[in-house]
C-alpha cells in the first residue's frame, strides 16, 4: 500500500466513519434502538444519529456510548503495559533463591563448649 493510499484509508473522515459504522453495528446486534441508546448513553438521539453517521464525535461521548455498548474493551489498545528488558529480566532471575536452606535450631549447642 503506497503511503497516499493509506493516508486517505486512514483519513480524519474515513476514521470517523469507522467508528460509527462500529457503534451502529454494536447497536443493531444488542437490539437496541437510538432512542433507547440515546437515552442511556444522555446524548440526543440526533447527535447519535450523527455519530453513527461518522460526523464528528466528542471523546466523552464515544466513551459514554462504548459503555453503554458494553464495548469499552475496544479502548484497552491505549493502555501502556510495563515493558521489561530481557537483559533485565535475566539479572532478576538470577537474584532469586534457587535453594532452601535449613535453619540451624541451637547454634550454641554445635559448638561443643
Amino acid at each position: 500500500m503506497n503511503d497516499i493510499s493509506y493516508m486517505q484509508a486512514n483519513s480524519d473522515i474515513s476514521v470517523l466513519k469507522q467508528i460509527g459504522e462500529f457503534i451502529k453495528e454494536k447497536r443493531v446486534e444488542q437490539n437496541i434502538s437510538q432512542d433507547s441508546l440515546a437515552s442511556r448513553a444522555v446524548l440526543s438521539r440526533s447527535t447519535l444519529s450523527l455519530i453513527e453517521r461518522g460526523e464528528s464525535i466528542s471523546l466523552l461521548n464515544l466513551i459514554k456510548i462504548l459503555r453503554m455498548l458494553d464495548a469499552l474493551y475496544v479502548l484497552d489498545r491505549f493502555k501502556i503495559e510495563l515493558q521489561i528488558s530481557p537483559m533485565l529480566l535475566a539479572k532478576e532471575e538470577q537474584k532469586k533463591r534457587k535453594r532452601a536452606f535449613r535453619a540451624k535450631e541451637n547454634p550454641e549447642e554445635e559448638l561443643g563448649w
